[in-house]
């Protein structure tokens, strides 16, 4: 899969998550095998402003998967401003969020409130390629609500704009995240532009994922809630058959990536970051409600990793 000048070795994609795709788990995913991993969207007035926080969340290993960085923001001067003070971070690909769904970022202008503007969409795109040395892609919904199913109209703008692929989540901003998505739309933007097209929404299997490509021609294929405490979904994927961990190999990826954590924040954040990791990848386990009643009570490294234990041997 192509997107501009870059090469994906594969279709699918981790999507862009608050809270959860940093550096961490992006690399994690990488090494199970995602052909792109998206990074936590990040507030262009941040850059522009220079806050620190904002900074340490462009931090990228070198051993990650094909990387696209998200901005967001609904200026296009500002956008571009922040796409050229990011220049030396050595990311691949530079997206545009039109579809968070989260009522803060709606308000403002951005996020998914952008595909009720589509002029203005097209004129952040415009100024993000003009000022962007990396291909351009854009993030929508099917629409803002049911009476506004306008994806098909924003990626015709995004194309026109200069943006080499989209992404199309199958779902209204007004459904965030309930419901079933709408591949429909998918198919339909799809057929109507010529950029790649990336589905997104309720693929969770080997046979979801292929499901998607049938009946959307999607070229490739996001996946996002169904990756949390599961990255060898991304093992299964790329070799073509289902991948179960043990509950041994479920408990080395806990500290595994706790250790990843601690070296990429620090032990304090690391901790408790990882409760919320730790409660996905155990879920369904036997005994995995006392298990997160009892790491959410540690309060060390130690205390952490001897409940792990227990529930590995």
């Amino acid at each position: 899969m192509n997107i501009g000048n870059v090469t994906l070795k594969n279709e699918y994609i981790l999507a862009p998550m608050a809270g959860f795709t940093d550096e961490p788990f992006r690399l994690i995913c990488s090494k199970m095998g995602a052909g792109m991993v998206c990074m936590e969207m990040i507030s262009a007035m941040a850059i522009t402003y220079k806050n620190v926080k904002t900074f340490e969340m462009l931090k990228i290993h070198p051993d990650e998967s094909i990387v696209s960085l998200q901005l967001f923001g609904h200026n296009p001067q500002i956008m571009a401003e922040a796409t050229k003070m990011i220049e030396e971070y050595p990311y691949d690909i530079l997206d545009i969020n039109m579809g968070c769904p989260v009522k803060k970022i709606v308000d403002n202008g951005e996020g998914s409130a952008l595909m009720r503007d589509p002029v203005l969409a097209g004129q952040i795109i415009e100024a993000v390629v003009k000022a962007s040395t990396r291909p351009v892609t854009i993030k929508i919904r099917s629409g803002f609500d049911e009476e506004h199913i306008n994806a098909v109209e924003m990626a015709h703008i995004a194309y026109e704009s200069g943006a080499k692929a989209v992404a199309v989540h199958g779902r209204t901003r007004g459904q965030f995240y309930e419901g079933n998505a709408d591949w429909g739309i998918i198919r339909k933007v799809k057929e109507s532009v010529s950029i790649p097209v990336i589905g997104s929404g309720d693929v969770s299997s080997i046979d979801t994922a292929n499901a998607m490509k049938e009946e959307t021609g999607a070229d490739g294929i996001m996946i996002g809630r169904a990756a949390r405490g599961n990255p060898w979904l991304f093992k299964s994927l790329a070799e073509g058959k289902e991948y179960k961990p043990t509950k041994a190999e479920i408990c080395d990826m806990i500290l595994n990536h706790l250790d990843l954590l601690v070296i990429a924040k620090d032990e304090y954040r690391a901790l408790r970051e990882m409760r919320s990791h730790a409660a996905f990848y155990t879920a369904g386990m036997p005994g995995s409600a006392s298990f997160r009643r009892e790491i959410n009570q540690t309060q060390t490294m130690d205390e952490f990793v001897n409940k792990v234990m227990e529930i590995k041997d």
